[in-house]
């Protein structure tokens, strides 16, 4: 596709993630071509002379490297179309967009070879013939790059080609690197037979080596017991890389890893198994408690409605029963003063009659004066008794209407906390003993109600202490720790999407620098081949670090604690430190360390909110102060 007018012109660094965006929106529109055909895929971004069909783990790479490389030849806007380009392959074509691997069928390969015959692996094919020339005192030859991509687009899918070097230069010898797997194998044999139809296989290579006009066609075979003993320079690259194994050694290490892990999982499944039978009982046993202590609850707030119930009823009868006795001794108190006033009307109609019997009736009618004096005294005391038993019905009604407010309050207190059924059976028992008082133990009743109170309320804080605090501090703890979690994630999510040059920011733990294999690969060839030799040893590496049986870590102890550690003395690494330097050394343990740390058994890339100026992991409210900061500074063109 031919450029704009738009795009001659370059922009400035802090428009990349401007012009990112709006590259990524014209691959999704489909005006620019990436995906050639399930297999092979193209970067619509690199010059016409220098485009070539890639797979996708490959694009992947080579759009990253130029996306995030430090190359002065790239320019601000190349960097902005590959970080692009990165972006639409891991977003829409994802991994299903990825090279389909032809279906090999293993069954042939192995059916049709020795199994006890002595093979190199991790499989490795030989190629000789390699053309090369004499420049600038040494023989030089085309990269590995080339003759793998030849090889892929043949079917034979191969994952690394190494040409081989000596002080010579180019020696005209590769080696071609396959999966481990045994599709890998499958490719290599297709790889040698395919070599051998043509009549370029290893026993045609013998007859013609010593020739002084052996062509330039290519020779190729797959390495064996004999090539990795030989004593040339392919003898000695390939016991630097490989071992000697056979068919029936490598299928017996698998059937014996994959009954160590089918072992393994019927453990965790059996342990997982008892952990869900004890929480099912557990579970089963808690909802029994809780039903019971409802059954209970429901049943003592029966009881308590009963006890009140009884309790009203006998002191309605108590009350009516003082009213009725008044009524008897105020009538009685009326009849007899009017009896009097009837015989004192008589004995003043005899005053005429003698003087004794005038006497008599004045000692008659004094009598009748102090009689009539005590009834009138009697009938003050009876006003004054009835007054006192009216005030103390009213007192006794309000008595029993806090009583009943007490006793609902404290029913409100009990549903709050049933953590203190004992005290409710105290209580029942103490109503249940006073329902059999008689009607004078109404004071007793409250003075008894107000202990109970009084011994409830202390419960209460001691309910507070041991249960309802705690209880309360796990729920809050237990949320506030999912709400920072949950808070550090969308965090972690929003500084992943904005470009930031802060000092608090998202870095990949495990995810290897691949600036030092550059510089490494400058050192040792030139500048076109430097950038694809270290993409091929950067995706060795990375594919090392994922690797769950590679661990050079040793544990020491520092202090009486134990800690792990890089092993000094393992081969890889120390070999990687040999070839590409120190830095490049650096970059892989520093890699590894993080691995360790961060995720160690899936070995894959984490994200984590990391303060770059101390080296350390930053804290969720250095993160917040940083988004606070990037607002401010955007809000003005919002």
């Amino acid at each position: 596709m031919d450029h704009s007018s738009e795009e001659d012109t370059d922009i400035s660094e802090s428009e990349i993630e401007e012009y990112e965006d709006k590259s990524y929106e014209k691959l999704k529109s489909g005006n620019r071509q990436v995906k050639i055909s399930d297999e092979t895929f193209n970067c619509p971004y690199c010059p016409k002379n220098k485009k070539r069909d890639f797979q996708y783990k490959d694009l992947l790479q080579h759009a990253n490297a130029v996306g995030k490389g430090s190359s002065q030849k790239r320019t601000a806007r190349d960097k902005a179309n590959h970080l692009a380009l990165v972006k639409y392959l891991e977003k829409d074509l994802g991994v299903g967009g990825g090279p389909s691997q032809p279906v090999v069928a293993e069954g042939d390969a192995l059916e049709n070879c020795d199994h006890d015959e002595m093979f190199v692996w991790p499989w490795i094919g030989i190629v000789v013939n390699l053309q090369t020339e004499w420049k600038d005192g040494r023989y030089v030859g085309a990269s590995g790059s080339k003759l793998r991509d030849q090889l892929t687009r043949r079917g034979f899918n191969p994952t690394r080609v190494n040409p081989l070097w000596n002080f010579r230069g180019h020696s005209g010898t590769a080696t071609v690197e396959f999966n481990k797997d045994w599709s890998g194998f499958n490719y290599a044999m297709s790889f040698e037979k395919a070599y051998e139809a043509d009549h370029h296989g290893k026993k045609d290579w013998i007859v013609i080596k010593d020739m002084k006009d052996r062509g330039s066609d290519l020779y190729a075979w797959v390495a064996r017991a004999d090539d990795y003993k030989s004593d040339g320079i392919i003898g000695e690259n390939l016991r630097k890389i490989a071992d000697l194994r056979t068919i029936s050694d490598l299928m017996e290490e698998e059937a014996r890893k994959t009954s160590k892990l089918v072992s393994k999982l019927t453990d965790l499944i059996e342990v997982k198994n008892k952990d869900l039978a004890k929480m099912q009982d557990k579970m089963s046993e808690t909802s029994n408690s809780l039903n019971k202590l409802m059954e209970e609850k429901d049943r003592l707030h029966q009881s308590y409605n009963e006890e009140i119930k009884k309790i009203q009823s006998s002191a309605r009868d108590h009350f009516q029963k003082i009213f009725n006795d008044h009524e008897k001794l105020k009538l009685q108190l009326e009849s007899q003063k009017k009896e009097l006033e009837l015989r004192g009307q008589e004995l003043e109609k005899r005053e005429v009659q003698t003087e004794n019997e005038s006497r008599k009736l004045a000692e008659e009618i004094e009598k009748n004066a102090v009689r009539n004096s005590s009834l009138e005294m009697a009938a003050m005391e009876q006003l004054k008794a009835d007054e006192n038993v009216l005030k103390l019905a009213e007192d006794q009604k309000r008595q029993k209407e806090d009583l009943h407010k007490r006793i609902i309050q404290l029913e409100r207190q009990l549903d709050a906390k049933q953590a203190i059924e004992l005290e409710i059976e105290q209580l029942r028992g103490s109503l249940n003993v006073m329902k059999h008082m008689g009607d004078d133990g109404d004071l007793e009743v409250l003075k008894k109600v107000d202990a109970i109170h009084t011994m409830l309320r202390e419960k209460e804080g001691d309910l507070d202490d041991l249960e309802a605090l705690n209880q309360t501090l796990i729920v809050k703890e237990r949320k506030s720790n999912d709400e920072l979690q949950e808070a550090r994630k969308e965090l972690v999510n929003g500084l992943k999407e904005m470009s930031s040059n802060t000092e608090i920011g998202v870095k990949r733990m495990g995810e290897l620098d691949n600036k030092p294999f550059h510089e490494a690969m400058k050192r040792k060839y030139n500048e076109a081949d430097a950038e694809d030799r270290a993409i091929e040893v950067c995706s060795i590496w990375e594919e090392y670090l994922r690797d769950p049986e590679w661990h050079p870590f040793k544990v020491i102890t520092i202090n009486g604690k134990s800690e792990e550690v890089i092993n000094e003395k393992d081969e890889k690494l120390n070999g990687l430190r040999d070839e590409y330097g120190v830095q490049v050394y650096n970059a892989v343990t520093t890699a590894l360390k993080e691995i360790n740390e961060y995720n160690p058994s899936g070995r894959y890339i984490i994200s984590e909110l990391w303060n770059y100026s101390e080296g350390r992991k930053a804290t969720l409210q250095e993160g917040v102060n940083v988004l606070t900061k990037m607002y401010k500074r955007r809000k003005p063109f919002l």
